[in-house]
């Protein structure tokens, strides 16, 4: 058996895990005991969930990418992505959640059979201050650099510390729209940032919003003008989660958003702020693009690129008991 048939192995025992909701279908493969005992916990945690719904996993699907290997002390080490599709049942309704899912393994023979002796993920969902790369791994080749963004600012809201005097209201269809548009995919307009998910969730909402709250202050506003002359132009509240979440209730939001206490009481084009450690920092936002036949909120999300994902997040590697969640619900005027 090659290395490459252990990587379609593995893959097809984790389909089988999904369903089963159990690690052990993995175990001839995986020679790596910590990620057995996360992906066991993980996955007790996801059929936990599933049968609190009333959802009953029908098929996993999943589609395997190649992104990079090198040899390494004997072995491969291959990056991959996974692009996975978990179809569920609730009542009649069918669901569909999609994820690509980054990894990178670490392949031994031994005795003249490959098997995963290490195995972590490539991204992470907790955000890092701009710039950091605690938990990332970056790819073996660094890709090209894009040309500068072009610059997404409406001018007729520029103030100096006012709010906009016109607020134009909040198209849901069309924030929605773009999250399943770029989904799985950068929107090339933009910079990409290591640790995507607010970058994406702004885009959204600016896409409902068409306008921006400019201030030309890092800390101040809500506003995106891409990259001149080797500087980055984007206030926090565009791209780091807990900014965000501060902006988008504040007394001065262009969103004039609510928190509001139940998931349930969200719309999709509604965003959700995780906090995972409870510690009153957020680290992750999604919008939420969809309802399931419950009523409760799905979301699209960057970083674990998701589209239609169960809002509570609880198969995430980064979800612990302490998680606390912010919903807040956008102003349509």
């Amino acid at each position: 058996m090659s290395w490459k048939t252990a990587l379609y192995h593995y893959v097809y025992a984790k389909n089988q895990a999904e369903l089963e909701g159990r690690a052990e279908p993995m175990a001839p493969y995986v020679a790596d005991a910590g990620f057995l005992r996360d992906q066991q916990q993980r996955l007790a945690r996801l059929a936990d969930s599933l049968r609190e719904r009333g959802a009953r996993p029908l098929r996993c699907e999943t589609k395997l990418r190649l992104a990079g290997v090198k040899e390494s002390g004997g072995g491969i080490v291959a990056d991959i992505e996974l692009r996975r599709s978990l179809l569920y049942r609730i009542g009649t309704v069918e669901h569909t959640e999609e994820r690509a899912e980054p990894e990178r393994l670490t392949l031994r023979e031994e005795d003249g059979r490959w098997r995963i002796r290490g195995l972590e993920s490539r991204l992470s969902e907790r955000q890092t201050p701009p710039g950091g790369r605690a938990g990332i791994f970056p790819p073996f080749a660094e890709p090209a650099l894009r040309s500068p963004s072009l610059p997404y600012i409406n001018y007729s809201i520029l103030n100096t510390g006012e709010p906009p005097s016109r607020n134009p209201g909040y198209n849901r269809a069309k924030a929605v729209a773009y999250a399943e548009r770029w989904w799985n995919s950068a929107n090339p307009a933009y910079l990409t940032f290591e640790v995507d998910c607010t970058n994406y969730v702004s885009q959204c909402l600016f896409a409902g919003k068409g306008a921006m709250d400019y201030t030309g202050k890092r800390e101040a506003g809500w506003w995106y003008a891409g990259k001149q002359g080797g500087q980055e132009l984007w206030s926090y509240s565009w791209a780091v989660a807990h900014s965000l979440q501060a902006y988008a209730v504040g007394r001065r939001s262009i969103f004039h958003g609510e928190a509001v206490e139940r998931p349930e009481m969200l719309v999709p084009g509604d965003i959700i702020s995780y906090d995972w450690d409870g510690d009153g920092r957020y680290q992750h936002n999604a919008i939420v693009t969809a309802l399931d036949a419950g009523g409760m909120p799905l979301v699209n999300a960057h970083t674990y690129n998701s589209r239609a994902r169960y809002w509570e997040y609880r198969d995430s590697p980064a979800w612990t008991e302490r998680t606390r969640y912010a919903f807040v619900r956008i102003a349509d005027e």
